[in-house]
Parts: C-alpha cells; structure tokens; sequence
C-alpha cells in the first residue's frame, strides 16, 4: 500500500513530533549504530513523525556525507512506520544539495531551515525556497527564525509554491502568526500546516494551541519519551490538570535550566540521552558540554517529571 501524503500524515499527529539527536563514537564520528537504536526506540515509544539531522540532530555539524548516511539510517530505524522529514539549509546550492542527498537516502519531506549568514529580503527568501522545492519531489516545510521572518503576503505566496506543504515558527511572534494564519486561509483556503517550532516548544504550545497550531516539535521525547507523551495526550484530551502539573513541575524547570547556556537547547538534549542510558556522545564544536553541576540538576528535573507521572498514576 502506498502512503499517504506527508501532509496527511503530519496533520493529526497521534503523538509527539521527534526530532532525534546526532550519535557520535568515542572518536567523534557519526555512529550510524547507535542513531538507528535512537530513532527506532523513539518511533516504538510512539512518535508519530522523525525529523533526522535537524537543528536538535547538529545539522549545522555534518558533512554532506555524513548527513546522507545518518537520514538513511533513520529510515531504516524508522521503517515506514513514520514519516522521516530531513533538514536541509545553507544557502541556495547547498540546500539544493542536502535536499537532493535526502531525497536518494529515502525521506520523506524536508525541514528547509534559513539561509547561511545573510539577511536577505522577501523576494529573494521566496526564490531560495521555491528553488528548494523544485529541486526533488520531497514536500517541503519552511523554518521561520532567526534570518528567515516571512510577511504574511510571503507565506501566502509560499502556500501557492508547488512543493511547500507548510510553515514551522521558531519566532515565537504570536500576532504574526495569526496573520499569516488569516492570510492563508484566505487566500489560498486547503491543508496548508503549521509547526510550533519554539526550542521546548510544549511550554508555549497552550498558546500555539490557541491559533489553532496543534503540531509542535519536541526535543524532549528524545531523552524522556514517557513525559512528551503524557503531555501530548493530556493537550489532545483537554487534561488541563496534567498540563499544568507537568508545566511546573517539569518543563519550566527544564527551560529555566536550558537558559543557563547557549547552544543547550542541542546540548542539554544530547546530554539527556546519555542520562537516560544511551551514549549518543557529545556535541561537537562550536557547541559545548553542560558542567557538572548543570548535568546534576538536568538528572534532578528529569527524575522529577517522572515521578509527576507515578503520582498521576
């Protein structure tokens, strides 16, 4: 049987959307062993999509090489289970490149995150994405942060490009966001989707929820797979209670603790795997390794969101 479209297959998530760290051995290469364990144990705890090599997979740290051979990987582990979407970026060549390289490894769809370094204008931010959608059959989602902010006469114009499934906020700028969402609607009225793409995005999905944004992407089903899945069924349920509870006790901590560096929105995930009991290594430059007393208190708030999870029991 054939599988559905991505976007059919994203549109009512039955769980979490996972975004799966980058493995490294000992010596600090890709240990493409070890990302199959990641992303099969993830796809069996529930999850309903694989983002492979994204912002939380170190995108920005692998070769092209080694980012084909980690997608591929991932599609393996994830074995039409799920959907596997794969990020692409840089500027316009290389993005066409790694689009290109995930779509011969086997993904399903394309996370294209901004363009490198330059702060471009709308014109030419909708000519890089049109590129990289025509570039492979891939359906694309596009990764608004940083550099790459859209008005919401571009996002109608993206929603009308062959290819372009959908938008994934990192911006956090919730008026805008409803703008584009009115523009969309009424201008190019279907099944265009949207993505809280916020680091730790389940502490603002309440109010993504509200807009009607119900997919999120969450870093935290990599190490604590039991919290992200408790949260996501108690959002689609309407538990209230458990939201909160798990608000408080877990992901505000966890937030307030991923504010203490730069970079730990990747490393303190990463170092959360280990905790867990996978060694998937460290990050590599120019990111760094939380300190000691960072990683005690990670190991305090994630002992204490599972026992938020016996007390609800």
């Amino acid at each position: 049987m054939t599988p559905a479209p991505l976007a059919a297959r994203l549109d009512i998530p039955s769980g979490p959307l996972f975004f799966p760290v980058t493995a490294y051995g000992p010596d600090g290469s890709v240990d493409l062993d070890t990302c199959r364990t990641h992303v099969r144990r993830g796809v069996e705890a529930g999850a309903a999509a694989v983002f492979a090599c994204c912002g939380t997979g170190e995108f920005h740290a692998l070769t092209p090489e080694e980012f084909e051979a980690c997608v591929r990987a991932a599609v393996e582990a994830a074995d039409g289970r799920v959907p596997v979407v794969a990020g692409t970026g840089y500027g316009t060549a290389l993005a066409v490149r790694y689009a290109r390289l995930a779509e011969a490894a086997g993904a399903d769809g394309l996370l294209a995150m901004p363009p490198y370094l330059v702060v471009a204008g709308q014109e030419g931010l909708l000519r890089h994405y049109r590129e990289v959608a025509a570039a492979t059959a891939l359906p694309v989602i596009v990764y608004q942060r940083d550099n790459a902010v859209f008005t919401p006469e571009t996002v109608v114009a993206l929603a009308r490009t062959d290819g372009i499934i959908g938008l994934k906020d990192g911006l956090g700028d919730l008026d805008l966001t409803q703008r584009v969402i009115s523009a969309v609607r009424t201008e190019v009225p279907g099944g265009f989707l949207y993505f809280n793409g916020l680091p730790t995005a389940e502490q603002t999905q309440l109010a993504y929820r509200a807009l009607g944004v119900t997919l999120y992407s969450s870093a935290v089903f990599c190490f604590a797979p039991e919290i992200a899945l408790a949260f996501h069924q108690a959002l689609r349920t309407g538990d209230d209670a458990t939201v909160d509870k798990l608000l408080d006790g877990f992901y505000r901590p966890f937030v307030e603790l991923r504010a203490q560096g730069r970079g730990y929105a990747v490393a303190l995930v990463k170092a959360g795997v280990r905790l867990r009991g996978l060694d998937v290594g460290e990050v590599r430059p120019p990111l760094h390794e939380p300190p000691g007393d960072h990683l005690k208190r990670l190991a305090e708030v994630i002992e204490r969101g599972y026992a938020l999870l016996e007390e609800a029991k």
